[in-house]
């Protein structure tokens, strides 16, 4: 559902993002870690289509995103780590104002709009306006919005940054259930390393701009040579390892 080939993006002699070849199935959570600065974000915005790749090609859905981008992006959902918003909107106005971006008939948009913000339990609040909401409360909102035209693949930075142990519990409930039942793609970047280790089918660990290891958990731990520890133990000792090659 997500491929990226040989994707790579330079900033003048800088590269950020080196070569890297990754795929996401449709019902899978792949999960992306690194350090800061190692590339994650920028992988990010490329599959999302916010940058384009310096080469490379990143096909979703069977779709090239640079060279049939509309196709592509219709089939994608986009959740940042900030959220931006119409804070004049009431939450309610702003997921009605996605729907009409994304040509949702005007009765499915009602019926959906009032199913997220029950699912997102935002339903108390969607007359009150955005200015008014918490952090959490906007994130939520934001994620409701990429799920809205119910999206094929879905691309997350930074989901739980914000939320509150419950917000937490409640948004990995909803994307194990859309991957799980909707068969959505997602691709998730973030730092923490428990969240990764509870939701995600596999994971990748770039560094220095390098898709450095792939693979379930337990298959990280082998290529490691771990015998146990946590994902944080794992992580440090894959990017050492990769710090001390030549």
């Amino acid at each position: 559902m997500i491929r990226l080939e040989n994707v790579c993006k330079k900033y003048r002699k800088h590269v950020a993002v080196d070569d890297v070849n990754l795929t996401v199935a449709s019902g899978e959570i792949y999960g992306f870690l690194g350090p800061n600065g190692a590339g994650k974000t920028t992988t990010i915005r490329m599959v999302a289509g916010a940058l384009a790749p310096t080469s490379g090609e990143i096909f979703l859905g069977g779709y090239n995103l640079a060279a049939q981008p509309k196709a592509a992006k219709s089939i994608l959902g986009y959740i940042p780590d900030r959220p931006f918003l119409y804070e004049k909107l009431s939450g309610q106005e702003f997921l009605f104002f996605t729907a009409d971006l994304y040509r949702v008939p005007k009765r499915e948009a009602e019926s959906r709009t009032k199913e997220l913000l029950e699912i997102f339990e935002l339903y108390d609040w969607r007359d009150e306006l955005i200015e008014n909401y918490s952090h959490g409360m906007k994130q939520r909102l934001i994620m409701s919005g990429a799920l809205l035209p119910r999206p094929r693949i879905l691309v997350v930075d930074e989901p739980m940054v914000g939320l509150d142990p419950r917000g937490a519990k409640l948004v990995m409930e909803i994307f194990k259930d859309l991957a799980g039942k909707e068969g959505v793609a997602i691709f998730i970047s973030t730092h923490t390393m428990s969240l990764a280790s509870k939701l995600c089918d596999r994971i990748g660990i770039i560094n220095n701009g390098r898709l450095i290891a792939q693979g379930a958990e337990e298959e990280l731990r082998k290529s490691a040579g771990a015998q146990g520890g946590d994902l944080e133990e794992l992580f440090l000792e894959l990017t050492s390892m990769d710090a001390e090659k030549p």
